[in-house]
């Protein structure tokens, strides 16, 4: 079983590099973060107060989140049965998961749906505590970062080039606040924070692409596996 976890602050690009070196191994790539962003979303959607932990658990109980894939290996989220996949993206959600993630009873029981989907299959994860917390005994482990005004730029421009979500509008200092507001959240929260697994190789790619991230973990799985790519 390949279990290849990615952690690191929001910006660094673990998204787009998970995904790319799932689909050179031909793996399946679990998006972390969008089991967050839908729970995040259906709760702003029924009027919870993201920020009452006891209220976020009551909704919780009552919360049924899947995540599907299709023949493509591209991952939808489903809240009660509901495909929320293409409204979790909008950038007040990334805020509103990174406030509902604090809540402990929100990590152990999103991180139980991680753990059982794992289970089943070789996986690339991406997140905050793939590493650390979700998947501690994974036999790859990275963690990625870069400058966070690095961060934020990539960040901004990918809201930018998305249509139809208002992402033109978002002002660059707003982004970098946010980033920064997040970092410090993410770091700083008591029960499974954001950091480095003493285990894990760190990787800043400030100065690197995508591309050549994902080509070098990919080399990395490749070497000490013999598993071979699929592209």
């Amino acid at each position: 079983m390949i279990h290849i976890t990615i952690d690191g602050p929001s910006g660094a690009g673990k998204s787009t590099v998970a995904k790319a070196a799932a689909k050179k191994l031909g793996i399946i790539y679990l998006d972390t973060g969008a089991i967050y962003r839908a729970f995040a979303y259906a709760a702003l959607q029924n009027g919870v107060d993201i920020n009452d932990e006891a209220e976020t658990a009551t909704f919780l109980a009552s919360a049924d989140i899947a995540v599907g894939y299709t023949d493509g290996g591209v991952q939808n989220v489903f809240f009660n049965g509901a495909d929320v996949t293409e409204f979790i993206r909008e950038h007040n959600i990334s805020k509103a998961a990174s406030d509902i993630s604090r809540h402990i009873p929100v990590r152990i029981r999103l991180s139980e749906i991680q753990r059982e989907i794992a289970k089943r299959r070789d996986v690339v994860l991406d997140g905050r505590d793939a590493g650390t917390f979700v998947l501690p005994d994974a036999n790859f482990k990275f963690y990625l970062t870069a400058d966070v005004e690095e961060r934020a730029r990539r960040r901004y421009a990918e809201i930018k080039k998305k249509n139809g979500t208002g992402g033109a509008n978002v002002d660059y200092e707003k982004v970098l606040s946010d980033i920064k507001i997040r970092d410090f959240n993410d770091s700083n929260r008591s029960f499974a924070p954001l950091k480095k697994a003493e285990d894990a190789e760190l990787i800043d790619s400030t100065r690197m692409n995508a591309e050549e991230v994902a080509e070098y973990i990919v080399k990395t799985v490749e070497k000490k596996t013999g598993h071979g790519r699929r592209e």
